[in-house]
């Protein structure tokens, strides 16, 4: 075995065991997730084109289903690490401060960077709800699933006001863990730090949030309002 292998092995597992890998894998599977909410994001705002192109863009979507599944298998990947990392860190925070505050202030953090550990479990079990509605069609609450049409999956899905109501919940708790990730992952992948760019980062990160949770819960609220039928 080469010198050049041998140093790679030896590296490896100091890299995730550091605090800073587990940062930066964080930061890196962190932002394939968020490529993955903006891609999402522009297919499901073609349900406003109607059903005809909706279901062609879902169709679309599985036409090799080997493409699919290595896409899937990536998110699945990220998904965990991110989530492995996190609680890590979170139990290594909590190791290197054993004994609480005596009167615990929110100095210099953000609501979004406080519940960033408890919102991520929410959030997942929201991604694990919706699949189970929308694409396995195993629960779906109010209609019957059609498979094929998911235009009517979407419609008479969010028609039913709990669906809606803890899909738009969800989404607000994912705009604050996104709006804290974002700034989190400028940190961890080295970039200057200054005062200045970093309420910059802080700035964008939040505006990219915005946009993003308004564009997924627009169409919720589109079909209880009557917008899409």
């Amino acid at each position: 075995m080469s010198a050049s292998a041998i140093d790679l092995q030896q590296r490896a597992p100091n890299f995730w065991q550091s605090t800073n890998g587990k940062k930066i894998v964080m930061a890196v599977t962190g932002f394939i997730l968020f490529l993955f909410l903006i891609g999402h994001l522009l297919g499901n705002l073609l349900v406003y084109a109607g059903p005809e192109r909706f279901n062609s863009y879902a169709e679309f979507l599985h036409f090799d289903g080997t493409l699919l599944w290595i896409a899937r298998s990536i998110l699945i990947i990220a998904v965990v690490l991110h989530i492995i990392a996190t609680v890590q860190l979170a139990v290594r925070n909590k190791k290197a401060r054993p004994v609480g505050y005596s009167r615990k202030k929110a100095i210099n953090s953000s609501y979004a960077s406080r519940t960033m550990y408890w919102s991520g479990p929410i959030v997942l079990a929201f991604v694990i709800f919706h699949l189970l509605e929308f694409t396995a069609g195993t629960i779906h609450p109010g209609t019957v699933f059609i498979p094929g049409d998911v235009y009517h999956n979407v419609v008479t899905g969010f028609q039913v006001w709990w669906v809606s109501a803890w899909y738009i919940i969800a989404l607000i708790l994912l705009g604050f863990h996104l709006r804290h990730g974002l700034w989190s992952m400028f940190q961890s992948f080295g970039v200057p730090h200054s005062l200045p760019r970093e309420r910059a980062n802080k700035r964008w990160a939040l505006v990219v949030a915005v946009i993003l949770i308004a564009g997924y819960i627009s169409i919720p609220i589109s079909v209880l309002t009557g917008l899409l039928k």
